[in-house]
């Protein structure tokens, strides 16, 4: 097709001329003289002419008298308010018919942008930095594909903003204008605008600073990249992590405090449950119960229970019955389906339910009293489950353990700690035999198990961050888990069995494409004797495990990550490929997961033999939706509140002497993982003097053009910490000469040497 005069496709009518047939005329003029012209008879009209129309042309199409014109334009409002017209030089285009697609806008802190189609059928648009006019990061908008291309995303520009996807904006004071006239800058570094804010201090307020923050009310705009703001709320220096955590709130649209009428229902609820609360639910408040969590936790979703039976066991997992407590359909409900989880930050929570649910009477707390949603697993002793049961139960936790007690009685062997456990201590030292058991039978079935660390961030009692280091993790943290994923796949398998709706999490195989440039790159290395003739999805789980604690350890396990699709929520089972998993949900989170509080209402139904509401299926597809984007939103904010607390932390250290590993490399430098201090960098090429670099995206590496020095995946480095920018999200580094080590670089087979397969 060609060209058409607006840039755009040419029109193909898909009548002679373009027009409507006579009956459908017919049946629209007969609509219009019995009633009013609504938006959806003038896309049929768009639809049906072929072609883009005016105002008058619509009137005559739909047979209507001059007297209707203001209907008309009120229905040509609605449907441009929904993108699903765009204004042309001549009147107005069917955006679906003009090669034009509507949808969010995403654009990366590098400047490039992807519009994310409302049709899910269609890949992502990419957009060239050039190509954004005056959309923003967040907008919903409508782009016009300028080249299609056959295995990658096409590529676009922005033709309209059809809404803007923020209101307001944290930005940073630059510099003061005027008395009350500042120019600021978000503090979102995907956002490149600036704003000339009005603002006058409340009374006993003062005056904004150079980088301070303020929340921004956003305005017109005054030139290209210049826009007029309204000054809400002074927020404070940017320096302090507290107001690093409410711009990065306030950036991602994070829920805040309750509504009042959520507040009202909370409050209405009593303190304790009582004893009218324990009928028709099993008294299990007999049994040595636990709970076992992180130190800093104040919220207790699940407790365990472990009976030997002769070289046998039977695992209870009972979790917190928080739908006893919060009914389908009332504010409490509407707001955790809203939040879709609780927001965890390095000082603050932003919770799925209020505080007097979440940390009182939901809680798992020891020595009271509390409703809870029982599953009940038997095992044999090589850890393969049987029978299953699940039931409403009342039980009360014996103890609160942390996961560091629970290593060092178990694990370190320390003989304090197993004194001071006492009786639970026999009740642990079976969970440790069944987990174990449990463990090998998921890692025997293909369980993918990353080994990499998480960073904690240590503060003072100033509240600064001291220190960054990676999380401990030890088998006090994978007992826990291994009842968990045991007790998530019971509850699926049963729900699944009986044909009831289930909110499935799914994770789908490895990126093809990823995957196979994996293994390429293995069959370079000593690791090529162990690759199967064809490796695939299955393999990886072997790859790691014979990759663990050789040269390629590193390599192997940040490059099988990267394969990895992201989890999500759905109403179809795909299975759940990280944990080898055929059938699995999430059940035992229901505190801080909306998923799981689904899950619960599903699994009461039908284990009273109610069956569940049939209203439930019809529901799933667009509740699944819209917690998966939230769990992302979720992530995206704990990641950057990582990258501005790390930034702060690093702003005194600039000129000291790091070691570290090269974790990614891209075409303009590489990232360095540093050792001293959980904290990642980049060295730029535009640092290196010695040589001209070219990428080998295949081999992860970077080698000189005249020098022959390369810089590989894994390679061990000494850097010095050059600088720090706030507003970047930016740690830079420089390479120190000579500072460069083979340390975990894989080994490269010769040229013409034969590979066992």
């Amino acid at each position: 097709m060609c060209p058409g005069p607006w840039g755009y496709t040419a029109w193909g009518a898909r009548n002679a001329g373009g027009t409507m047939t006579t009956k459908r005329k017919k049946k629209d003029a007969k609509k219009v003289q019995g009633g009013g012209i609504d938006a959806a008879a003038v896309a049929r009209v768009f639809r049906e002419s072929g072609k883009p129309l005016g105002e008058k042309d619509l009137l005559r199409q739909l047979g209507a008298p001059r007297a209707k014109m203001h209907e008309v334009l009120a229905a040509l409002d609605e449907l441009l308010e929904a993108g699903k017209i765009i204004r042309v030089r001549r009147g107005f285009g069917l955006v679906e018919s003009m090669h034009l697609v509507t949808g969010t806008l995403e654009i990366s802190r590098s400047g490039v942008g992807y519009v994310l189609p409302e049709d899910k059928r269609r890949k992502d648009i990419f957009i060239h930095p050039k190509d954004l006019g005056d959309a923003w990061h967040g907008d919903r908008v409508v782009a016009a594909v300028t080249r299609e291309r056959k295995d990658k995303n096409h590529e676009g520009r922005i033709a309209r903003v059809i809404e803007r996807g923020v209101v307001t904006l944290p930005c940073r004071v630059v510099k003061r204008m005027a008395s009350d006239l500042y120019l600021c800058r978000p503090t979102d570094p995907r956002h490149t605008m600036s704003f000339m804010v009005d603002f006058l201090p409340k009374d006993g307020g003062r005056d904004p600073m150079a980088d301070d923050v303020m929340q921004v009310h956003i305005g017109e705009k005054l030139e290209y990249k210049l826009y007029s703001g309204r000054g809400l709320e002074l927020l404070g220096a940017q320096g302090d992590v507290s107001v690093q955590e409410r711009l990065v709130k306030l950036n991602h649209d994070i829920p805040g405090p309750f509504p009042p009428k959520v507040l009202r229902e909370a409050e209405a609820l009593p303190e304790q449950p009582g004893e009218a609360d324990f009928a028709g639910r099993k008294d299990l408040r007999a049994l040595p119960f636990v709970t076992i969590d992180g130190a800093k936790a104040r919220d207790f979703d699940d407790a365990v229970y472990v009976k030997k039976r002769g070289r046998a066991f039977t695992l209870f997992v009972a979790i917190a019955d928080v739908s006893h407590y919060v009914p389908e359909g009332s504010a409490l409900d509407k707001e955790a389906l809203e939040r879709g989880n609780s927001y965890y930050f390095p000082q603050s929570v932003e919770p799925m339910l209020p505080e007097r649910i979440s940390n009182g009477l939901c809680s798992l707390n020891p020595h009271v009293p509390r409703l809870a949603v029982v599953a009940e697993i038997d095992f044999t002793a090589k850890g393969v489950p049987g029978r299953t049961d699940f039931y409403p139960a009342v039980i009360e936790s014996k103890a609160r353990l942390t996961y560091s007690q629970v290593n060092r009685a178990l694990f370190l062997g320390d003989e304090d700690e197993r004194k001071n456990l006492g009786k639970i201590l026999p009740l642990l030292e079976t969970a440790e035999v069944l987990a174990r058991a449990i463990h090998e039978v998921r890692a025997a079935r293909g369980n993918l198990d990353f080994d990499l660390p998480e960073p904690e961030i240590l503060f003072n009692l100033q509240g600064e961050a001291e220190d960054i280091r990676p999380k401990a993790h030890h088998f006090g943290h994978q007992l826990v888990e291994e009842f968990m994923v045991a007790a998530n796949e019971a509850v699926a398998r049963f729900l699944t069995e009986r044909e009831a709706p289930v909110l499935y999490r799914v994770h789908p195989e490895p990126d093809p494409a990823k995957l196979e440039a994996l293994f390429k790159l293995l069959a370079t290395t000593d690791m090529a004797t162990k690759l199967p003739v064809k490796p695939g999805p299955g393999d990886l789980s072997a790859v790691l495990r014979d990759a663990s604690g050789s040269d390629v350890d590193f390599l192997v396990s940040r490059l099988a990550l990267r394969t990895m699709m992201q989890a999500s929520y759905s109403p179809k089972n795909d299975g759940h490929f990280g944990l080898a998993s055929t059938c699995y949900c999430h059940f035992t989170s229901p505190i801080r997961r909306y998923a799981d509080l689904v899950v619960h209402r599903s699994l009461k139904a039908v284990a009273a033999g109610k069956g569940a509401p049939a209203k439930l299926a019809s529901k799933l597809p667009k509740v699944a939706e819209h917690i998966s984007r939230r769990e992302r939103v979720a992530m995206e904010a704990e990641r950057e509140i990582l990258k501005r607390v790390t930034v702060l932390f690093l702003a005194d250290k600039v000129g000291r002497e790091f070691t570290g590993v090269i974790g990614s490399i891209a075409d303009f430098g590489f990232w360095v993982e540093l050792k001293e201090v959980m904290a990642e960098g980049m060295v730029r090429l535009s640092s290196l003097s010695d040589d001209y670099y070219q990428h080998n995206a295949e081999r992860h590496e970077l080698l000189g053009e005249r020098t022959g020095r390369r810089f590989r995946l894994g390679q061990a480095v000494s850097v010095e910490l050059s600088g720090v920018d706030l507003g970047r999200l930016a740690v830079d580094l420089t390479l120190i000469e000579g500072g460069e080590a083979p340390l975990a670089v894989p080994s490269v087979k010769r040229k013409g040497r034969r590979r066992r397969r």
